[in-house]
């Protein structure tokens, strides 16, 4: 199977690449090989490629800058959705966020549940899924990190080394999800043929608080932080940011575990694998 993975060295691309089944022939693209904001380039590079499938990976994913921004998220969050949609005649996998939805649910977003996204993130997410067809592949996620890559985890990493303390937002909650394990869940689904829309992120429930509390204790018993500092819990409200992010975004995975048939690692323990990944990269 010939697949085009955009968004090549991006964490998740990176994850793609690492976990693909054997013989499978892939053609990876970053922004250094193609604009994605130019459709005709899009089409080109699918033309010359001719993929059996298309892995989008792809993504404006400062959540911030594109309150100020969103002409420039859309283009990428959706245009180039278009654009590859219309390109490709076979299957579209592409990968969207938590952030479609509005945090205001008492339980686990399931993948059929009505989107209301708070920012303009959201919004060119929300309109690069309806760009999709019903044959196509929508996989959902949330607070996605890897060994090498810039995220929340290696962000804490540093600030854990250089501040005295820290504050940490604790109600907004979720669950974090290692790329790699989004990967192959993403290939298992691939290997099913599924279309439509799914849900992955790690087993367990995290606040950003948890989430960071947890990362400083793996590190520690790594060797990766010589000393512990404080950790203080403080509401979303003492940390204002130019977009709105929903206060619950949990997704319910259970379609996707079922079809797949596997276990659910928590993300605890895949934190704790790609802190070990970490302290190899040295």
């Amino acid at each position: 199977m010939k697949v085009l993975i955009t968004g090549a060295k991006g964490q998740l691309g990176r994850g793609l690449i690492s976990t693909a089944p054997e013989g499978t022939e892939l053609h990876p693209v970053d922004i250094d090989d193609c604009d994605l904001s130019d459709a005709d380039a899009i089409a080109a590079l699918v033309r010359d490629v001719s993929p059996d499938l298309v892995l989008n990976a792809a993504a404006y994913t400062a959540v911030d800058k594109a309150e100020s921004d969103e002409v420039t998220a859309r283009v990428i969050n959706s245009g180039a959705v278009e654009a590859l949609v219309r390109a490709h005649p076979g299957k579209v996998v592409h990968v969207s966020t938590d952030f479609v939805f509005d945090g205001t649910s008492s339980r686990a977003y399931r993948p059929d549940d009505p989107r209301n996204p708070l920012s303009a993130y959201g919004r060119t997410k929300a309109a690069g899924e309806d760009a999709l067809r019903e044959a196509d592949l929508l996989v959902r996620t949330a607070w996605v990190y890897t060994a090498g890559g810039v995220n929340f985890v290696r962000t804490m990493l540093r600030l854990m080394a250089e501040k005295p303390a820290l504050n940490v937002v604790v109600d907004q909650i979720g669950a974090p999800t290692w790329a790699p394990g989004l990967a192959a869940t993403i290939w298992g689904l691939v290997a099913k043929d599924a279309s439509g829309t799914f849900h992955h992120s790690d087993a367990g429930v995290a606040s950003w608080y948890d989430f960071a509390v947890a990362i400083q204790e793996e590190a520690l018993a790594l060797g990766l932080l010589d000393k512990a500092i404080p950790v203080t819990p403080i509401p979303a409200s003492a940390y204002p940011t130019p977009a709105v992010r929903p206060a619950f975004s949990l997704l319910d995975c259970s379609k996707t575990r079922e079809l797949l048939g596997d276990g659910h690692t928590h993300w605890r323990v895949n934190l704790r694998t790609m802190l070990k990944e970490e302290a190899a990269l040295g």
